[in-house]
């Protein structure tokens, strides 16, 4: 038997699974986020490694398993915080991925380095997300936080609370931007040149690779036993990938949630113009030879919470939402939704960018507002997507969807009808815990590689959505006319808008 953990963006996860990959027990807690006096969002690490006693609690003696042989830990990228490397305390709160109290570090590094060179040592574009950006805003608002501490992210932090053991997964490690997957070594220089030690970094591992095995004293109370192993099982999208199958050519993993995500495989190679100028992010894969990119959309399924806090202060349920989405004609809206609530992401990274309406009248109602949201995070996909087979260097016909949001049929129809390939919605429940469940049944040697692992998994019945040929018209229409062309603009207004703040 395997535990999965899975600690996401809004809620964090435990599941037991058998070694044909099938899960057998879940469960489910909020991850609660908390505002500070200073204004920035922080998870505690306290409460978090609370509620994750209490999920393992109820999952594993709970449901009556008698043995869990290894433990598999996935997590947001770029959330972290430091640690006291003597005392294993938490010097600092734990901060988000999405938290934008880093956005001026990332202009400081952007003007500091040769971005191009940098990504292709690291896969990544400069970001505020990333662990740099934060530990640099640390070291000029908290820097005795700095003194004798080592970063680590939300599964490492996890990992050490249960072994003891300081270790990153080589996906996370990326995350932090002063990680080379050119070479599996931590940069040295670039780490040195913005102040900061190589001590504040721990050491990285494969993915999928045991880091240790559970304290005694830690394991008396959650129902596992000491020789239990513990592994990375790294960022979660990349995690939940394996669970589509064994790579084929045109098919990409889309994850559907508070954020969404696209996730293709290819042959290892070096990083080049193309691949910069994409504005994915790449990295290496867990199968071997693969390395995969990624793109994000942050915003996705947010853009829809906000909308339902906005008009009904979070009293509209999900239920009423598809209601009101059945009584709107199936045809576009024609309105035009840019989903940046919280900045753009891959292929034109941006913190800069909003969100932004054209179309609206006194005539639509909440349903077709509901349904724009829908269309424009669509669109927003739809140009990475194109984007993406540029860099694969094959197309993509078909999307495996996963996530909450993949529950919205109305939704899916949309992405068929906008991208006019096909969405193929699987039955397989919770991809991100089992893939974590698939690598610590790699890490404990159940399976002999990441392919058995994957071969493993029971096959599930998936419902297809094709794409309206006359919709399809109408939204390529839409993308290429008014989403394509109109965003330009928007974004230059963002940029303008920035400016006028500053002066």
């Amino acid at each position: 038997m395997f535990l999965a953990l899975d600690i996401g963006t809004t809620n964090i996860k435990a599941g037991v699974a058998d070694e044909n990959g099938n899960l057998l027990a879940t469960a489910i807690r909020a991850n609660r986020k908390h505002e500070h006096v200073e204004g920035y969002v922080y998870y505690n690490p306290q409460y978090l490694w609370n509620t994750v006693v209490d999920l393992i609690n109820e999952v594993v003696i709970g449901a009556g398993i008698p043995s869990i042989r290894s433990v598999g830990i996935t997590s947001m990228a770029e959330s972290g915080l430091l640690v006291d490397r003597q005392t294993g305390a938490a010097k600092t709160m734990i901060i988000p991925w999405f938290e934008t109290c880093a956005v001026p570090y990332e202009a400081r590094i952007k003007s500091e380095i040769d971005t191009y060179e940098q990504f292709c040592q690291s896969g990544l574009h400069p970001s505020f997300k990333q662990g740099l950006s934060k530990l640099l805003w640390i070291q000029e608002t908290q820097p005795e936080a700095l003194e004798g501490s080592v970063w680590l992210s939300v599964s490492s932090f996890v990992a050490y609370l249960l072994t003891g053991k300081f270790a990153e997964e080589e996906t996370l490690a990326a995350r932090t931007f002063v990680y080379r997957m050119d070479k599996w070594v931590w940069n040295l220089p670039l780490i040195q040149h913005f102040g900061l030690e190589e001590s504040h970094f721990p050491p990285v591992v494969a993915t999928g690779t045991s880091i240790g095995t559970v304290l005694p004293e830690v394991s008396l109370g959650l129902g596992l036993r000491p020789e239990t192993s513990v592994c990375l099982a790294g960022h979660d999208h990349v995690c939940a990938s394996l669970t589509i199958g064994q790579p084929e050519v045109g098919r990409v993993y889309n994850s559907m949630g508070t954020a969404e995500t696209l996730v293709g495989h290819f042959g290892i190679r070096a990083l080049g113009k193309a691949d910069y100028c994409s504005g994915l992010a790449f990295g290496r894969h867990p199968l071997p030879d693969h390395m995969f990119w990624m793109g994000g959309h942050s915003a996705s399924g947010g853009s829809i919470e906000w909308l339902r806090d906005l008009l009904d202060k979070g009293d509209l349920s999900y239920s009423e939402i598809l209601g009101m989405l059945d009584q709107v004609a199936p045809s576009p809206t024609g309105i035009l939704y840019y989903p940046y609530l919280s900045g753009c992401g891959a292929p034109s990274p941006n913190a800069l960018a909003k969100a932004g309406w054209i179309g609206l009248t006194t005539r639509h109602s909440r349903g077709e507002m509901f349904k724009a949201i829908l269309e424009g995070n669509a669109y927003q996909m739809e140009w990475l997507r194109q984007e993406a087979e540029k860099v694969g260097r094959e197309p993509i016909n078909k999307l495996i969807v996963v996530g909450g949001g993949a529950k919205n049929r109305h939704w899916l129809q949309i992405k068929a009808d906008v991208s006019g390939i096909e969405l193929q919605h699987s039955n397989l429940p919770e991809a991100t815990l089992l893939g974590a469940a698939l690598m610590a049944g790699v890490s404990s040697g159940v399976y002999a590689s990441f392919e058995e692992a994957i071969d493993a998994l029971p096959a599930q019945e998936s419902q297809v959505y094709v794409p309206d040929p006359l919709r399809n018209a109408q939204y390529r229409s839409l993308f290429e006319n008014g989403f394509s062309r109109f965003r330009p603009m928007l974004l230059e207004y963002d940029m303008w808008l920035s400016q006028q703040s500053k002066s």
